[in-house]
C-alpha cells in the first residue's frame, strides 16, 4: 500500500502546534478594516484552534 499524500492547499492554510493543536489564520481581515474595530483587529490577529469533526479529517490531510 503506497503512503498518503498531502494535500499542498491544506499545508498552506493549517499549521500544527507544538502541542499538536490544528490551527488557523482568522479570517475577516484582508479588506474594510477601517470598520472594524480596533479591538476586533487584534482578536483576528491570533490564530485559532480547530475543534471537531473536521479536525480528524484535516488530520489525514495534513498527514500527521
Amino acid at each position: 500500500m503506497g503512503k498518503q499524500k498531502t494535500r499542498k492547499s491544506a499545508v498552506a492554510r493549517f499549521k500544527v502546534s507544538g502541542n499538536g493543536k490544528l490551527m488557523h489564520r482568522s479570517p475577516f481581515r484582508r479588506h474594510l478594516r477601517s470598520n472594524k474595530s480596533k479591538r476586533a483587529l487584534r482578536s483576528l490577529k491570533q490564530m485559532k484552534s480547530i475543534t471537531g469533526t473536521f479536525k480528524n479529517k484535516l488530520k489525514k490531510m495534513l498527514g500527521v
